[in-house]
């Protein structure tokens, strides 16, 4: 595909409503190439205007699970392991969707071009992680659906569907700075299993999250300049309100100072439960 099709929050609505993952994620890249070659001529593809889902097509395996109900099983084990690859597969496909939507979503809101640059691109590296974890699984005798998963992965999207802001607060610089707390442990599971597949897929991921991270905290500073709002304030009213649970420390520190989020951010919400 050498110009993208449509629209491109009309591109979002369609990977929106594409349910297989592995045919999500194609799709997704496809679009994602389509839009980073036109912007390669210095062409500015129109975005548009879609209708998104209130929720992304889904395939009908993994079962949907209450995280409380979600099966636990030990990290030593080649089970745990697998366990770990399953649910980071999920957390990455719900990340494309959570990027696509972002897109269509707010598509009425003015942004510069450069915003949607950046949230194609997160969109497609996303779809790159998933399909990473997807082909560790495969190594090990499973798959994508083989086991239940967190069925609250998409509330951030329902409660912050009206809130441009908020989502920005809530995704990339709550849920997503987590990742940066959590992935280097993975990490040293797989390194203490030899596992050097699933350490090298997640190394990409935790490198490209970082930049993930930067772009919410980039458009979301963006937002509070355009509209005279001071961010430090203004992140923790919106993280009170729509995050539905605690941040818990250790926080990596460096790794989201190097997104851009100061520890003044995050320090004072944690442990404090949302009201």
């Amino acid at each position: 595909m050498t110009e993208i099709p449509k629209p491109l929050a009309q591109v979002a609505e369609d990977v929106l409503r594409t349910a297989d993952g592995r045919a999500k994620t194609a799709l997704s890249r496809k679009y994602a190439a389509a839009w980073q070659a036109a912007r390669a001529t210095g062409a500015t593809p129109p975005i548009g205007t879609a209708t998104p889902p209130d929720q992304p097509a889904r395939p009908d395996a993994p079962a949907l699970l209450d995280p409380r109900d979600v099966p636990r099983r030990k990290p030593g084990t080649p089970e745990g392991r697998i366990a770990i690859l399953h649910a980071v597969a999920h957390i990455e496909l719900n990340a494309v969707d959570l990027h696509w939507d972002l897109i269509a979503r707010f598509a009425t809101t003015p942004m510069p071009i450069g915003f949607y640059d950046d949230w194609v691109k997160a969109a497609d590296e996303e779809s790159k992680h998933f399909n990473l974890m997807c082909d560790c699984l495969e190594a090990q005798g499973s798959h994508y659906g083989a086991l239940p998963a967190h069925a609250g992965m998409w509330r951030a999207a329902e409660d912050t569907a009206t809130d441009f802001m908020g989502r920005l607060a809530v995704v990339p610089m709550v849920l997503e700075a987590r990742g940066l707390d959590v992935t280097p442990g993975m990490i040293r599971i797989f390194q203490q299993a030899k596992d050097a597949q699933a350490i090298d897929a997640l190394n990409v991921i935790y490198t490209e999250e970082v930049h993930h991270v930067a772009y919410g905290s980039k458009w979301f500073h963006f937002l509070c300049g355009r509209d005279g709002l001071d961010p430090t304030p203004q992140f923790h009213a919106l993280v009170r309100r729509y995050f539905h649970s605690s941040l818990k420390p250790p926080f990596n520190e460096e790794k989201r100072a190097e997104a851009g989020l100061p520890p003044d951010f995050y320090w004072p919400l944690a442990d404090s439960p949302a009201r």
